[in-house]
């Protein structure tokens, strides 16, 4: 399987989940060897080439992140489109149109391209894309591959929940997100699986 430099990745999100990559990087520190070489290579970083070449990562942002925490440099990656002919202009829309991106803050407004961070690990914060994660790893919904789902999820959390201040507050969000993740007012999201009996 092909490799790149996770320092050539460019992202195509504004934010990541910082408790998320905690985790993952967690993970890979606690493996080496063949370990560590399969659970690399078990999630191939997907790529797209924008205008001169360089590759934009359009999922996996957190394994990259994590990945250059434990100082680990090369990624797998799958080449999922060549758009390198493509103007700037171009590309995002084309990106956009594809649901390969989300030019999004952490507070869930819309930012310009040109704000895009340059290196995977340079992506903001944002509370509620932890939120999503942890949601959906305690059963509040299932994993789909619907492109940006979880970004869907972390903002249905983030209109009907504070902002976590404090590691405290973020864990006590958990069973009240868990619970609003299967009421009726995440019908349609993907993944939902409501109350089941």
């Amino acid at each position: 399987m092909e490799k790149l430099e996770i320092e050539r990745l460019r992202p195509t999100q504004m934010t990541h989940g910082e408790r998320q990559i905690e985790q993952k990087a967690a993970v890979y520190k606690s493996l080496s060897g063949h370990d560590l070489d399969m659970a690399i290579a078990e999630k191939p970083v997907p790529v797209v080439y924008g205008p001169g070449g360089s590759p934009y990562a359009i999922d996996h942002h957190h394994v990259a992140a994590a990945l250059w925490r434990v100082g680990i440099r090369m990624v797998p990656f799958v080449l999922v489109s060549d758009l390198s002919s493509l103007t700037q202009a171009e590309f995002w829309l084309t990106l956009e149109n594809n649901a390969w991106t989300y030019p999004y803050d952490p507070d869930g407004r819309r930012v310009s391209f040109a704000q895009m961070p340059v290196h995977v690990w340079e992506a903001a914060d944002d509370e509620f894309r932890s939120l999503a994660a942890v949601v959906r790893n305690a059963g509040g919904y299932d994993k789909t591959s619907v492109p940006l789902g979880e970004f869907r999820w972390a903002n249905l959390f983030r209109g009907a929940l504070p902002h976590p201040d404090s590691d405290e507050a973020f864990d006590a969000l958990v069973v009240r997100a868990v619970e609003l993740a299967k009421s009726t007012a995440a019908m349609g999201l993907p993944g939902y699986i409501g109350q089941q009996a």
